[in-house]
């Protein structure tokens, strides 16, 4: 029942992630959450957060920003990477999954997600089929809600880990 919530892969950073082998494998989209998974919650897009977006169109790759949050905060943080978004998204429902794979012409084979949440981000592109990333929150500074969230992940997570573990990965 867990596995459910299990990412496929784990990255401490969604700036480490080898974008280019994921490339070479047919990937051609790459959809990202926003807050604490490239920037910290609520901040502003940093130069690293634009450069980054500048290399992965370099690659080929389209991107789209699949939030919860309101437009201003998405529209300002998409308009300064110079990507799509998706805005109240309504995470982990698979609807905001599939429109962002219809706006950047990608399938579940061929797209990616980056998020730092298990039960909203990674859920959510599971039950679309889509190969997840989880992150390592950037910051700990969150809103209670995420928090009360974060010691339940830690139990998937151990399980998960376990797992791993088991199999030898």
């Amino acid at each position: 029942m867990l596995q459910q919530f299990y990412p496929d892969y784990e990255a401490d950073s969604a700036y480490g992630i080898d974008y280019k082998t994921l490339y070479r494998k047919g990937y051609r989209g790459i959809i990202f959450d926003i807050d604490n998974t490239l920037v910290p919650h609520g901040a502003p897009a940093t130069p690293q957060a634009i450069e980054f977006f500048g290399r992965l169109r370099e690659l080929g790759f389209q991107t789209l920003l699949l939030s919860n949050n309101k437009e201003p905060r998405v529209k300002s943080f998409a308009d300064a990477v110079g990507a799509s978004y998706i805005y109240k998204a309504g995470k982990p429902g698979r609807d905001g999954y599939l429109r962002a794979m219809e706006q950047m012409h990608t399938t579940k084979d061929t797209t990616l997600f980056v998020g730092d949440q298990l039960f909203t981000d990674v859920w959510g592109a599971k039950k679309c089929g889509i190969v997840t990333y989880l992150t390592r929150p950037i910051h700990p500074k969150e809103e209670i809600q995420i928090v009360l969230k974060r010691y339940l992940e830690k139990i998937v997570l151990f399980f998960y880990h376990r797992e791993c573990r088991r199999k030898g990965k």
